[in-house]
């Protein structure tokens, strides 16, 4: 397309179409980058609150079991 001089309007877009383009294409990838994140991010959230349950469970299990008696030298 020739361009026009004093015309604006008679500009080649094709430079600011291609980036945008690229601009659309990086902006798509990273918002799927980051739904994948949240996914693993909440994922990882659970197995953490279930470990420490258990780990909770496992401290109150210990607890029981120590003997409450005087040890022998009292």
């Amino acid at each position: 397309m020739a361009r026009a001089v004093g015309c604006p309007a008679a500009m080649d877009l094709t430079p600011l179409e291609e980036r945008l383009a690229h601009l659309i294409r990086t902006v798509d990838d990273m918002s799927d980058i980051i739904a994948r994140q949240e996914r693993e991010i909440a994922l990882l959230t659970r197995r953490v609150q279930m470990l420490m349950e258990r780990e909770a469970e496992r401290e109150q299990q210990a607890m029981r079991e120590v003997p409450i008696d005087r040890p022998p030298h009292w």
